[in-house]
């Protein structure tokens, strides 16, 4: 155990949540035992009145968690500040939106006790869609190999990770932390970094209950877009990814194509389409094969 005595650190990045952030706090408050444990909220520079909710919280729950408000960066700095802010040995990180499922602390504290070797706990999450519907996620069982784990999450998507679900050993951002030049996807390379050279554990229930929402298709690509395949260079970058994983950079690079190419196409972005499509292609000719995509490219070419 660390000095503090604190083992997991629950960071909430909230921006303009004001709605449900409450209902976040609460459910993590619920089970929280500040021997083991501790909550940070951290507000990225909202501009709603998520500062005054904050402080309601904070006046309702004194001394139960802590909070402190930022400039406006974006997701990845948030969680950043809160590695820096944590004294927790793993750190979880919980979206404003989302709730921490009943009795995932007392989950966690007794998986670490038994697998203290363990850098990532990989949990389960129930997700709520936008029509109501719940669905349970249970994560399979890993592979023993470092390379098809990391193959299973970037490439076949065998399984997904969340980071409401997931608790990580401060150890594993030496090699990296969240990339602040992305507002989304920020994750993957750390995800990846994890899987490819820490020992990571499964635990089979749920750790979250995650809200899906039904964001715009071009809000959604805006951020795709910004980041483009630099994504590729920075899940590859030899800090976080040692030279037996590259073997797998030309397929992610492929796959990153056409993931902005179907969504630059759902966008309505007849250009940005085209030029990840023709991208992919100079990548791996073998992307006419796959029909879906190769249909979608037909369509747009012959409606240009």
């Amino acid at each position: 155990m660390n000095p503090s005595g604190i083992l997991i650190s629950v960071v909430i990045p909230a921006y303009n949540y004001a709605l449900t952030l409450p209902r976040a706090v609460e459910s993590v408050l619920v089970q929280l035992d500040h021997t083991i444990a501790e909550l940070i909220v951290i507000d990225d520079g909202s501009s709603d009145n998520t500062p005054q909710v904050i402080e309601t919280l904070l006046a309702n729950q004194p001394g139960r968690f802590r909070a402190l408000r930022k400039e406006n960066g974006g997701l990845a700095s948030v969680r950043n500040r809160g590695i820096r802010e944590a004294r927790g040995k793993y750190l979880v990180f919980l979206d404003a939106d989302d709730e921490m499922a009943p009795g995932a602390l007392d989950a966690l504290v007794q998986h670490i006790e038994r697998h203290p070797e363990t850098r990532m706990v990989i949990g389960g999450h129930d997700a709520i869609l936008s029509n109501g519907k719940r669905r349970s996620h249970t994560p399979p069982a890993l592979p023993e190999s470092r390379l098809e784990r990391l193959r299973g999450y970037l490439l076949d998507k065998r399984f997904a990770l969340s980071n409401g679900a997931c608790a990580m050993h401060r150890e594993v951002f030496s090699r990296g932390d969240y990339p602040e030049r992305f507002r989304s996807a920020e994750d993957i390379p750390v995800f990846s970094q994890v899987l490819a050279h820490y020992p990571c554990t499964v635990l089979a229930q749920p750790l979250a209950v995650i809200h899906k929402h039904d964001d715009s298709l071009r809000h959604q690509f805006s951020h795709a877009k910004a980041g483009g395949l630099a994504l590729v260079d920075e899940v590859f970058s030899p800090q976080r990814l040692g030279g037996e994983f590259q073997i797998l950079r030309k397929e992610f690079a492929v796959q990153r194509c056409l993931s902005l190419f179907r969504s630059a196409y759902l966008a309505g972005d007849v250009g940005a389409a085209k030029e990840y499509f023709r991208t992919a292609l100079r990548h791996d000719r073998r992307v006419l094969l796959n029909v879906s995509y190769a249909r979608k490219a037909l369509r747009l070419w012959l409606g240009s």
